[in-house]
């Protein structure tokens, strides 16, 4: 996905018996240079004097987010925007979620049952949706009437690029969490639909302390918008 191995995309659903990738420290961001999972898992994993579990976590969001990944798209929404706009390759990707209140049950359920030891568990919902559903599920929940808008990359204005710059979206990251469901009987609190807006609720009521306009430049997105007619 990150563009550092050639080839086709594997396959997904992912499970935990997949190969792990071969390249360790992939991370460029400020802070996390030195930050690699993959030997973490493999100390603990790898002492007979530790009674190791390993959960692969999702992209976890709810209350207390510190990345604000629904923020972008919330704001828009309330703003009134008639249109987020998404690069087409996005909107279709899928990447598995998990709402942080489930995934926290999840940790204490590994933790807790012995039948966990020596296990590998993914962890997420049972089902993924594209990213532009996604964004679709957050303007729901928001009582949001635009609508999501798929453009290609080339015709987005720098700001929605961004981040995601280089990223390869054919590359699903779709995981397979039957695995802790039939070992442990995990799952789910409640729908994806009250998590969601539950999500919306505690954004709304603690917002960015500090807010960078230039991320949220509506006049290029208006240009975009009256382009593709």
């Amino acid at each position: 996905m990150r563009g550092m191995r050639q080839g086709p995309p594997d396959q997904v659903p992912l499970d935990e018996d997949g190969p792990l990738r071969e390249r360790l420290y992939p991370y460029e961001y400020p802070g996390v240079e030195e930050y690699e999972k993959i030997l973490v898992e493999r100390a603990v994993m790898g002492d007979p004097h530790v009674s190791g579990t390993v959960l692969r976590l999702p992209m976890v969001y709810g209350p207390g987010d510190y990345m604000r990944r629904m923020h972008p798209y919330l704001k828009r929404m309330d703003d009134g925007r008639p249109a987020v706009l998404l690069d087409a390759g996005m909107a279709r990707w899928r990447w598995t979620r998990g709402y942080v209140e489930d995934v926290a049950a999840a940790v204490a359920l590994a933790t807790t049952d012995e039948h966990a030891d020596g296990r590998v568990y993914n962890v997420g919902e049972p089902d993924t949706l594209p990213y532009g559903e996604w964004v679709e599920e957050i303007g729901r929940a928001a009582g949001w009437d635009g609508e999501v808008v798929e453009l290609p990359k080339d015709d987005l204005p720098p700001h929605l690029v961004g981040g995601w710059e280089g990223f390869n979206f054919d590359q699903d990251l779709v995981m397979d969490s039957s695995r802790i469901r039939r070992e442990l009987g995990y799952e789910e609190s409640g729908p994806r639909e009250e998590a969601v807006r539950r999500t919306v609720g505690w954004e709304r009521e603690h917002p960015p302390e500090e807010i960078d306009a230039a991320e949220f430049d509506y006049a290029a997105e208006d240009t975009a918008l009256a382009e593709k007619g």
